[in-house]
């Protein structure tokens, strides 16, 4: 039971290299050329990204103890065509984690485009949609889908590996910024001074809410005095 899942750990973590040799695009330029180190970054970057999703999918579908969380754990889920049944409070926490990590997952390739998600290569530092509030908006997607995912299938061994993926995606994410910041320099540096890693700031959003609106109230208050 634990053989496959051990597998898929092993693979997560192998194609990390993998991935880094993936995003060093300027060492690659350098040592074989322009067009030919784009089209190994590419190989490099088609074998890592799916090997990691799929990797990682394996966490979720491979063998594993069920949990129970003691909440109504007498009411369950089935789901006849799979033949899986899921406690009724693990379905409510699913659908939440799933849905927002589906539309960060979504909103930032549609940032970027595919062909970037694809490459590991972008062509410019995207400030706009959800690249405003974290920096790595397909990446929090991830992590959250997988606790949504996880819960579904109640899979012990999926939520206990949840802390190791936070840190390999925080790992990843270290080593893409620092690449960032070579192509880019101050472009960068300045984009990620203002906005977090992962974390949203939603207290310091508030904050220019209230500011645009109070500004758009004294602005209606003085044209009605003027008038």
């Amino acid at each position: 039971m634990f053989t496959f899942f051990l597998i898929c750990i092993f693979g997560v973590i192998t194609v990390i290299p993998l991935h880094f040799l993936s995003v060093e695009h300027l060492k690659l330029e350098e040592k074989y050329g322009r067009e030919k180190g784009k089209r190994i970054g590419g190989i490099y970057s088609l074998f890592s990204g799916w090997g990691f999703f799929l990797f990682w999918a394996g966490l979720w579908f491979s063998p594993q103890p069920r949990f129970v969380l003691p909440i109504l754990p007498n009411l369950s889920v089935v789901f006849p065509f799979v033949n899986i049944s899921t406690p009724i409070i693990h379905l409510i926490i699913f659908v939440p984690f799933l849905l927002l990590g589906a539309y960060l997952g979504i909103a930032g390739v549609k940032g970027t485009t595919l062909k970037v998600a694809e490459t590991h290569r972008a062509n410019k530092i995207i400030t706009s949609g959800v690249y405003s509030l974290v920096r790595h908006p397909q990446y929090l997607g991830g992590i959250l889908a997988h606790v949504g995912i996880t819960f579904l299938f109640s899979a012990w061994y999926s939520l206990l590996s949840a802390p190791i993926m936070v840190l390999i995606i925080f790992l990843i994410s270290w080593k893409e910024e620092k690449e960032l910041a070579k192509e880019f320099g101050k472009e960068f540096q300045v984009y990620a001074e203002k906005t977090p890693m992962f974390l949203p700031k939603f207290r310091h959003r508030r904050k220019k809410v209230f500011t645009y609106h109070k500004s758009l109230l004294v602005h209606k208050i003085e044209r009605k005095t003027l008038d």
